[in-house]
């Protein structure tokens, strides 16, 4: 690998293109016709106009982002967090048009991406499950006795659902089919995709998740994260590593999500996601993120290890830098995404004008650099 295109924008781009320089990789990013002067744009090496604003047309446009990593040499392309990270077509294109792949294979994405289907492959790898359907609920299969079954209050939950998106919560039995039909018709309509499958409710549950790492061969973890702040379904505040777990919960979800790495080959980095049920102090797999996540960072620096990095190392050579015996955990982090909201306008998008917001200055290291925004 010598030349990487980063198809993404905004702060995981900038985020990528400062790894690669480090590593001595030229860097090339895609953008849409009003980024052509964003942060990226002057930060990469070059930068290619892919499309309209829309992200249809730009961001989204497959086509036109292997040709901007042909066209400018590029051998290898990364698709950073969002867009066209888990899409199967997308990746199964890259490795057609001879480019390589900065992520698991279209075969693992297609796994692990549908969530009914994820759910099946935890379960076979010895991984705890929440009850509920083995697969995709059948269209003429008797739900109301299948739910009995799992209990209520459960959700309805879209398989090839994300971002918090396709998920309804059914209290009793006169709701289900109902919240059923209406679920397959969001599915439908926002993922292409109506298959849905149900699964049991977990009341006071704690979002929390393993950050792991694959070559194909050795799997490690980099320790767990709370993400259980959230608003709309969406994460506000993240934590590394998770607080008060008890440790056999702690060493479950870590040694169970590394096994479900190995149990399908996974090559990069990957997240698996569980809810933790501190009344009975259980975790169960709910899905796993194909991708780096927004929260990276906080794993980053309790750890001291450059995500990107390794997963570039993988692509590109085929083997990570780590042993699980490399890894140490020292100090606690927290992330924050802060929503510009009106609160006049039901809490409407409004981002506004910024002005000056002075932070504590970061603690300088090697790895921490890499991603630490500059001053400018």
């Amino acid at each position: 690998m010598k030349k990487l295109l980063i198809a993404n924008r905004g702060e995981i781009a900038v985020r990528i293109i400062r790894t690669a320089r480090d590593m001595g990789l030229g860097t090339v990013v895609v953008v849409s016709e009003p980024d052509s002067t964003s942060l990226a744009a002057r930060t990469a090496d070059e930068s290619v106009v892919v499309g309209p604003a829309p992200a249809p047309a730009s961001y989204l446009n497959q086509d036109a982002i292997i040709a901007a990593a042909l066209d400018t040499g590029c051998d290898a392309i990364h698709p950073g967090y969002g867009f066209l990270s888990e899409n199967t077509s997308f990746a199964r294109k890259v490795a057609d048009a001879g480019l390589i792949w900065v992520g698991p294979d279209a075969d693992a994405i297609e796994m692990m991406g549908n969530k009914s289907l994820a759910r099946e492959s935890a379960h076979k790898a010895g991984v705890p499950v929440l009850r509920g359907t083995d697969g995709p609920l059948d269209p003429d299969a008797d739900a109301v006795a299948i739910a009995s079954g799992i209990g209520y209050p459960l959700v309805v939950k879209a398989s090839a659902g994300g971002g918090g998106r396709g998920i309804r919560f059914v209290s009793a039995e006169d709701e289900l089919l109902e919240t059923i039909e209406m679920a397959r018709g969001e599915a439908a309509s926002v993922f292409g995709d109506p298959t849905v499958y149900l699964e049991r409710f977990v009341e006071h549950a704690r979002h929390v998740e393993v950050q792991i790492l694959g070559d194909g061969t050795n799997f490690i973890h980099l320790g767990d994260r709370d993400c259980s702040m959230q608003r709309r379904s969406q994460k506000v505040i993240e934590e590394a590593p998770a607080p008060d777990l008890p440790d056999s919960v702690r060493r479950t979800i870590r040694e169970s999500s590394v096994e479900l790495a190995r149990q399908c080959g996974y090559q990069g980095a990957g997240t698996v996601e569980f809810l933790y049920d501190p009344l009975n102090h259980e975790a169960a797999f709910i899905e796993m993120n194909t991708r780096i996540q927004v929260e990276h960072p906080i794993t980053e620096q309790i750890t001291g290890v450059d995500l990107v990095r390794e997963q570039l190392l993988i692509a590109g050579t085929g083997s990570m830098s780590l042993s699980q015996e490399d890894i140490t955990f020292t100090g606690h982090a927290i992330e924050c995404r802060i929503n510009a909201e009106d609160p006049g306008n039901n809490f409407f998008p409004s981002p506004g004008a910024w002005t000056p917001l002075n932070g504590p200055p970061a603690k300088e290291s090697a790895w921490t650099r890499v991603w630490t925004p500059d001053p400018w």
